[in-house]
């Protein structure tokens, strides 16, 4: 018999460079209510947008998150920002998700942790108006620069603090892939000169904010990790690492002292 005539949308967009062209060829029929929605939407693809832009969503965890052109894209090694996080927090406890982007690490938590009064921040009001629509009604969701977007009434009582700051060094943003680079807000990318400014901000800065025994949370990479732990012990926290070579991903946890009656840590939430 003779081979099927190969299929022309998949044809398009391998020619454009997409690795995936099958699976994309079938999300974006998936997300056209008509032939001419679905060519406008390949135009998209094939001039370089994203494919998260170009759906409207991305999948973070199973689950399809709103989001919108410039926004960062959730990645899938921060589902070990999640994944951590959920283990350390406890119902009653207050969570905070910052540098939250469209709010990924914090949907998870709203799901894994029942009970906690759940807060997410970013920079950017795109983002926040994302996060607003991915998160639950009971989840606040603050617009501004790290601390100054939260209400004072937070100030010493944040149990659990998740954080995927951006932490790529300035010079190196020219090497990332043409869709982040030209695409995704610059500041949702830049971390300084190493990488790192963000993140000694939220150190430095958090130490009014968390409360005794509360735990900060970093995504970085695995050459950055002994900086990032050093980053958190000049906070005064005591850090610990956690790396998964499946999501080539890497966090590091810091607690601050003086915690009296901490829970029990969770099992661990895959």
């Amino acid at each position: 018999m003779p081979s099927p005539a190969p299929d022309p949308l998949v044809r398009r967009l391998r020619d454009a460079g997409c690795v995936f062209a099958e699976d994309e060829a079938r999300l974006l029929r998936g997300a056209a209510p008509s032939e001419a929605a679905l060519e406008a939407l390949t135009g998209r693809r094939i001039a370089g947008e994203p494919l998260e832009y170009v759906l409207g969503w991305a999948e973070f965890r199973g689950r399809r998150l709103a989001v919108a052109p410039g926004v960062f894209v959730p990645r899938r090694r921060t589902e070990l920002l999640a994944r951590e996080a959920v283990r350390v927090a406890h119902a009653g406890d207050v969570v905070l998700d910052l540098c939250c982007g469209v709010g990924a690490v914090a949907t998870v938590l709203a799901a894994d942790v029942p009970g906690i009064e759940l807060h997410a921040a970013d920079l950017d009001p795109a983002a926040t108006a994302c996060a607003r629509r991915n998160l639950p009604p009971t989840a606040a969701v603050h617009t501004g620069d790290l601390y100054a977007a939260l209400p004072g009434s937070l100030r010493g009582r944040i149990d659990v603090l998740a954080a995927n700051a951006p932490y790529v060094p300035t010079e190196r943003i020219a090497l990332m892939p043409p869709e982040a680079r030209l695409h995704e807000e610059h500041a949702a990318l830049d971390g300084g000169a190493d990488g790192l400014e963000l993140q000694r901000r939220i150190a430095r800065e958090g130490r009014d904010w968390l409360a005794p025994g509360g735990v900060v949370l970093f995504e970085t990479s695995e050459q950055q990790a002994p900086a990032t732990a050093a980053i958190l012990v000049e906070a005064g926290l005591r850090p610990r690492s956690v790396r998964s070579e499946r999501l080539d991903a890497t966090v590091v946890l810091g607690r601050r002292r003086g915690g009296t009656g901490r829970k029990p840590s969770r099992q661990q939430v895959a």
